[in-house]
């Protein structure tokens, strides 16, 4: 599903060139749950842009589901990002001027969903996050767990074939970060493809292997046991 070869991402200024990447070398097979660990500064978001279509690497290249994507414009890369992916982040970037159900349903109408469909798709979603009681509520009126929920349902709402996470427990308490790791348990289980950067080794056992990075370079890669397929 997901495969790097030699990759690498520079960022240049007027003074300074800096490796984020380097000769960065992953596969993720479909159905893997893949932990992402480093200290700051590792490259993890950088890698973690790339892998989801918002960047590309300035050299080597990347392969997702069948494509050689490392050179590919924003459009191309938009169009298989919509149609393949959905994001979780930290700060769960819901709209605030939008109410759940609206939050949610967002993907749908990019992909062109008519509006039977969407509310029915939305719907089904926040039932299985336990939200839908919230449909009608603004993020300001949720609780960091209750957001995150939100936001792990906006991820899935489309029928993606990976979620990337980006530190989705970083501003959750212990009850509610172990809340997000159980979804997105649940989602690999039934046989989502799940990238997550954390920097939590608790969190980081959730996955079936854990890719350690360090100052660009993947250092060391565990893997835990089988997974789903």
């Amino acid at each position: 599903m997901i495969k790097t070869v030699n990759m690498q991402k520079l960022y240049t200024t007027e003074d300074v060139e800096t490796t984020a990447l380097n000769n960065v070398n992953i596969h993720i097979e479909k159905g893997e749950f893949v932990s992402i660990m480093g200290p700051s500064g590792c490259g993890k978001s950088t890698l973690l842009n790339i892998l989801g279509l918002l960047d590309n690497p300035s050299s080597g290249e990347y392969h997702f589901v069948g494509h050689e994507v490392s050179k590919f414009s924003e459009r191309q890369r938009a169009q298989l990002r919509k149609e393949n992916i959905g994001f979780v982040f930290q700060s769960f970037n819901l709209i605030d001027e939008l109410t759940v159900f609206e939050n949610v349903e967002l993907p749908l109408l990019y992909l062109g969903y008519g509006a039977g469909d969407r509310k029915k798709r939305v719907h089904e979603v926040l039932e299985k996050m336990e939200i839908m009681h919230r449909e009608g509520h603004f993020p300001q009126q949720l609780s960091g767990g209750q957001q995150q929920r939100v936001a792990v349902a906006r991820a899935i709402v489309g029928n993606p074939k990976i979620i990337l996470a980006d530190e989705p427990t970083g501003n959750l308490d212990s009850a509610h970060g172990d809340e997000v790791m159980t979804l997105l348990t649940e989602l690999n289980a039934q046989g989502t493809t799940v990238v997550m950067v954390t920097h939590s080794p608790t969190y980081a056992e959730y996955g079936n292997r854990i890719i350690h990075l360090f100052d660009g370079h993947v250092v060391t890669e565990n893997l835990k046991e089988k997974f789903h397929v």
